[in-house]
């Protein structure tokens, strides 16, 4: 488990992006509707649109591993007393509204591809034995540069940002998204919206 708070030279320490095209001003500081671990797959880790770093940046009360197989992971799952694994699967729970007497206090999150996130649940039997929650359909995600199999896949910070969202309604979780698209935007520009609307017909 590598520390989330490494970085390379001449780049920022905390959003890892180029000292030139820091985030961190645009990062917000919001408490979590619940406690949040993310298990970010060690090939995601650098990747230039970590939205799980962003999440873990913005959101108080997250935690961020990155690995393959976590060892410290049985011992973490031990002191929550209601965790629930972010997940698809068959027989995860649609979740639309979470009455107070049925809140987690631990929201497991895997990092990573589909084949990277299942690679991680593979890996550690453990997050197998958890209640599954899975989003409702909504909006189509922000994150217009990765190809997805599934129209309803979200980034790791939009999962989070919905699920925080839904556990209370009465909050704004919004302000989260603000680094992510504006580094999208970023992203989109240096490759010219030319080579954008070729790779990407369908995000336009």
């Amino acid at each position: 488990m590598n520390s989330p708070s490494s970085s390379r030279p001449g780049r920022c320490a905390q959003c890892q992006r180029p000292l030139a095209r820091c985030l961190c001003p645009l990062i917000p500081s919001i408490e979590a509707a619940c406690p949040v671990l993310i298990l970010q797959h060690h090939s995601e880790a650098r990747h230039a649109l970590n939205t799980a770093r962003l999440a873990y940046l913005g959101l108080q009360g997250t935690a961020l591993w990155v690995g393959e197989h976590f060892e410290d992971l049985e011992a973490r799952l031990a002191q929550a007393r209601q965790p629930v694994l972010l997940f698809p699967g068959p027989e995860a729970n649609v979740v639309e509204s979470v009455p107070q007497d049925e809140k987690p206090d631990l929201i497991v999150v895997p990092d990573g591809t589909w084949r990277k996130a299942r690679l991680i649940l593979h890996s550690n039997p453990a997050l197998q034995e958890l209640p599954r929650w899975l989003l409702p359909e909504g909006e189509v995600s922000r994150y217009r540069l990765r190809k997805a199999p599934d129209p309803q896949a979200v980034s790791t910070l939009e999962a989070i940002v919905r699920v925080m969202q839904i556990m209370e309604p009465g909050r704004d979780f919004s302000p989260l998204l603000r680094p992510f698209e504006h580094l999208i935007e970023e992203q989109i520009q240096a490759m010219g919206l030319d080579t954008y609307q070729r790779n990407y017909p369908t995000s336009t």
